[in-house]
């Protein structure tokens, strides 16, 4: 919201595009971002109501368009004090091609689209108003969002003012409760909700199942139907895949015989629609991270960890075993978590890194002119051996091992508890 409202007022404001998968609250978002910003909303679904197609048939001339929209509406559309939200946009081409026009004519129109599939439309050719729009993706809620939707927003205010200490224990337990819970509710807004409402987790499964229902639902409507059965095989070893000790992604375990280019495309549009996300293996620890990529090798995770532990049939009476949840399904979800809170940080380039046999560093992102390696500890046990490796073998300023070990910086290697993992970037600041 605050980016909407910094987007607002921006000079030389493009129209804006919110692009995630589908169900992360786009629209809501956009809607109350209209209702609490602008004196009035002129909402169109494309998906829903596919004859607004018919409006931008013709010439994309913004007052033409403008002056329909107002009359189909039964409302004057006024610069800067009317919101424009196009959803589902990837349904209405034509209408995305209009926003060159709205940007380069008529900037006074403030325009937000939202897109549960735009990515895999653009892939089918659609036109793209390249340099004129603006994007901002949406994501499930972080723990951090988590904590605050839970009435926790002075717990998070606290842990935002904390230095390089540890936590007194009861601050422990209390964000460990917190985070095991997340780890079953997970960040999907509807599913959160449901725990608001009724704290129960019958109620939270059974819209995590509805959700991944019509993620598959999606698979049959909107994809060629070549694909389809390629995509459920893939979408579904993803948990499978995950559970390995070695993460790295097999073809093998998608179906007996799979080879990679049978799989690419399907692979493609589960990246597109933002249900999967994709790490890839660097062979070098130096900048840009990219740039040494091995396109070969890569691991797959999910959207939202609370619909993985779903897809991984972990019960929510995980939770009371201690610290068990941790370690289930050989500490995936909590792998998920970390790359989950790393995206939200808009760490965009997100790696992991080998050396032969010896060693594994579970993440490796750059900020600025610095490069981090992370390795992911489930619980306690802070042998960081891989860490060690690439320390010696890159000289980094600062290696990060999160655990649920307090918080400790000890000869540049910085251990950040998984239950704060959100301050990452202010720990960082403070430990180079």
């Amino acid at each position: 919201m605050e980016k909407l409202i910094e987007w607002k007022s921006r000079p030389g404001r493009l129209p804006l595009i919110v692009r995630g998968a589908r169900q992360v609250g786009k629209t809501w978002l956009l809607t109350e971002f209209g209702k609490t910003a602008f004196e009035d909303v002129v909402y169109l679904n494309f998906e829903n109501t596919p004859s607004l197609n018919e409006i931008f048939q013709g010439n994309l001339e913004p007052t033409r368009i403008i002056d329909m929209l107002g009359a189909l509406h039964g409302k004057k559309i006024i610069p800067e004090k009317t919101l424009l939200i196009f959803d589902e946009v990837q349904e209405a081409p034509r209408a995305l091609t209009a926003l060159k026009y709205f940007a380069e004519n008529a900037p006074e129109y403030p325009i937000c689209c939202a897109g549960s599939l735009l990515g895999v439309a653009l892939h089918s050719g659609t036109s793209f108003p390249v340099g004129k729009v603006g994007f901002l993706t949406l994501q499930p809620l972080t723990f951090e969002e988590f904590l605050v939707a839970n009435h926790e927003e002075e717990l998070v205010r606290f842990i935002e003012k904390t230095s390089l200490v540890a936590l007194s224990q009861p601050f422990v337990l209390k964000l460990t409760d917190y985070l095991k819970l997340y780890f079953v509710i997970g960040g999907m807004p509807a599913a959160v909700n449901a725990w608001l409402l009724h704290r129960d987790f019958t109620e939270v499964e059974e819209k995590q199942r509805a959700i991944l229902d019509a993620f598959q639902q999606d698979f049959s409507k909107h994809a060629p139907v070549a694909t389809v059965p390629k995509l459920r095989y893939l979408w579904n070893s993803v948990p499978s895949q995950l559970a390995k000790e070695s993460k790295k992604f097999v073809y093998g375990l998608v179906k007996e015989g799979a080879r990679a280019r049978e799989y690419e495309d399907a692979l493609l549009w589960l990246l597109d629609s933002g249900l999967l996300q994709k790490v890839g293996r660097v062979t070098n620890a130096a900048l840009p991270l990219q740039a040494y990529e091995d396109l070969r090798a890569f691991k797959l995770y999910h959207l939202d960890i609370g619909l993985l532990r779903v897809m991984s049939g972990l019960s929510p009476k995980a939770i009371t075993g201690g610290t068990r949840i941790f370690f289930e399904f050989s500490g995936a979800l909590t792998e998920q978590y970390v790359l989950q809170e790393l995206s939200a940080m808009s760490f965009h380039h997100i790696y992991y890194w080998t050396s032969g046999a010896t060693a594994e560093v579970d993440f490796v992102f750059s900020e600025g002119l610095h490069i981090f390696p992370l390795e992911v500890k489930a619980g306690e046990n802070l042998q960081a051996r891989s860490l060690k490796v690439f320390r010696e073998k890159y000289a980094v300023p600062c290696a990060i091992r999160t655990s649920l070990s307090n918080v400790r910086l000890d000869e540049g290697l910085l251990n950040i508890p998984l239950y704060v993992f959100f301050n990452l970037k202010r720990y960082l600041e403070k430990a180079i």
